[in-house]
């Protein structure tokens, strides 16, 4: 299979396009990707040679450059990872969000259209369904509600791919999955932004009291499920992709801190972000009838190999903190611990 990745430097695309490499030895893959913050080419180092993998930087914007691509390539599919993903910084500015998860997969979508492209994945999430309440699951027919500018835009852009399929009958399948963590994951959020600091005896920010359920998914187990959409997923269809990991953020802090030997005292709550949903959780039924996946990848095993991934690449978290990120992480958190400060003086709760 000839493949167009787009987003393939950022953290799912880049184990995603590993794992084709390794799996499927007749198929080639051209990652576009723009590079922005989040994207590092160091993150596939590791197969930057390979005869079966190309580069091109790009913006999927690019209406122009898009087009060129696909008509030039015979591409027989293409899986969309490229998105603004960040809940915090799309509270800070949505702008970017609904420029590239929304009008970028528009022109992505028209141009594979008009190139013939056999097959569209577009790598969604969880957070369209917005909050669980306690006790249900969101399975593939349960309405949209997001609550942050960047889950909007996401579902503005599965909303665009449903219209292309029922209006031109465009082969597009969409994808939903919940939190993942493993290798080479921006420390920006949850999990890697706790394990860095923690391995440098930092304080860790916890939002409010830490109570936020998330579903986490070992991200190779992620990649496995979105192979098997792309290669056994019904044309038009929504699958929902989890492992049932389902945990307070508290207590993934907690773990954390027990797998690196740091004391708990690091913890540090700070000011809950407007509008933070309280729980995730799907129904991965239909994923598991129809395509046989299972994620077999369990929370204990996945957070050990976390650790030790980002252990023993100290260098590569280096590049990317030398990248802004610090400054990021400045301006949003130390404002945060110091509006609680402020709140807490004031008699209030977390």
């Amino acid at each position: 299979m000839k493949l167009l990745v787009t987003g393939g430097a950022g953290f799912i695309g880049s184990n995603f396009i590993r794992y084709v490499l390794a799996q499927h030895p007749e198929d080639s893959i051209l990652n576009l990707d723009k590079l922005t913050y989040s994207g590092n080419l160091q993150t596939l180092k590791d197969v930057e040679k390979n005869e079966r993998y190309t580069f091109v930087r790009g913006d999927i914007c690019d209406r122009r450059k898009v087009q060129g691509i696909l008509n030039d390539g015979g591409y027989e599919a293409i899986i969309h990872f490229a998105a603004e993903t960040h809940v915090d910084r799309s509270i800070l500015d949505g702008s970017a969000f609904v420029k590239t998860n929304v009008l970028g997969t528009q022109r992505l979508l028209d141009a594979a259209r008009q190139a013939g492209v056999k097959r569209f994945v577009l790598v969604s999430t969880d957070e369209v369904y917005g909050s669980a309440p306690s006790g249900e699951k969101f399975s593939e027919e349960s309405p949209l509600a997001p609550n942050s500018p960047y889950a909007a835009s996401k579902a503005g852009a599965d909303l665009l791919a449903r219209a292309h399929f029922r209006t031109f009958r465009f082969p597009v399948i969409i994808t939903r999955c919940t939190n993942n963590y493993g290798p080479y994951q921006y420390p920006e959020k949850f999990i890697p932004l706790m394990l860095t600091r923690a391995l440098k005896g930092e304080s860790i920010p916890v939002y409010g009291d830490g109570m936020q359920v998330r579903d986490w998914i070992w991200v190779n187990d992620h990649c496995v499920g979105l192979d098997a959409v792309l290669r056994k997923g019904r044309e038009g269809e929504i699958y929902n992709l989890g492992a049932g990991n389902d945990w307070p953020n508290l207590e993934i802090a907690r773990r954390i801190l027990r797998l690196v030997g740091k004391p708990e005292s690091l913890l540090t709550h700070v000011q809950d972000r407007p509008g933070h949903d309280r729980r995730y959780a799907l129904d991965t039924e239909k994923a598991n009838r129809e395509l046989s996946w299972a994620p077999q990848t369990t929370l204990e095993e996945g957070l050990k190999q976390t650790v030790e991934w980002y252990t023993s690449n100290s260098d590569w978290v280096r590049h990317v903190a030398a990248r802004g990120y610090r400054a990021y992480y400045r301006k949003h958190y130390d404002r945060r611990e110091a509006t609680l400060a402020k709140v807490l003086d004031q008699g209030g709760k977390i």
